[in-house]
């Protein structure tokens, strides 16, 4: 028995696939590769499969993780090119390896926020949404578990922080936290949102780049 850890993207029309419906497919998937993999025990047994972050909805990553385990052997090294005969446009296997590294010790989440202009980005803009993550404090609304809203700072919970305006774009290259708690890129564009609206952009993207623990290295 062996618990493995898949690194995977998700990308183009797949970014609108929820969650469990992703859960889905990779069962799928392993069970048209032959694969078998490990239950858990009770009435209701269902196979061991985790992601390490779960993306929202309408972002894509390039970093994403899942955790599953295995009874008997796998070739780690051909795995990825098999999966990726029986995986839907979008889906793309890049690499597996032993999971070794428990989760938590996943710190930092690196990714890329486009603000998008129909009227294009101005100067303006620019400066006014630097001037806005330079503040001490960005405080705005987010649904707690509970389903309430409630204020929130998101400033502690970002590391670092580039502006690039390209195009009809303004690029945000971000470091934000990943968990206990996480930060959900896409509410950096919301802080633009409820603090700028005069900069309100018209279409946001979000795509994760890489995940990094502790030292800002990257998280396997």
């Amino acid at each position: 028995m062996a618990k493995l850890r898949l690194l995977f993207r998700k990308e183009g029309r797949t970014v609108y696939i929820s969650h469990l419906d992703l859960l889905r497919t990779f069962q799928r998937v392993f069970l048209r590769e032959g694969l078998v993999l490990r239950h858990s025990q009770g009435f209701h047994p269902h196979p061991l499969l985790s992601f390490a972050l779960p993306l929202p909805v309408g972002q894509s990553s390039d970093c994403e993780l899942l955790d599953f385990e295995v009874d008997g052997q796998v070739d780690c090294a051909a795995l990825p090119e098999n999966l990726n005969r029986f995986m839907p446009e979008g889906i793309v296997a890049v690499d597996c390896w032993e999971a070794v590294r428990p989760i938590r010790e996943l710190d930092a989440l690196r990714c890329r926020v486009e603000l998008i202009y129909d009227g294009g980005v101005t100067p303006e803009t620019v400066q006014a949404v630097q001037d806005l993550f330079a503040r001490q404090e960005i405080v705005i609304q987010k649904r707690t578990k509970r389903k309430a809203m409630a204020d929130v700072d998101i400033r502690p919970l970002i590391r670092s922080l580039a502006f690039a305006a390209e195009g009809d774009a303004l690029c945000i290259d971000a470091t934000v936290a990943a968990q206990n708690p996480g930060l959900n890129p896409a509410l950096l564009a919301v802080a633009v949102e409820t603090c700028l609206p005069e900069h309100a952009p018209d279409f946001v993207r979000v795509q994760r780049l890489s995940l990094m623990d502790g030292q800002e290295m990257p998280f396997r």
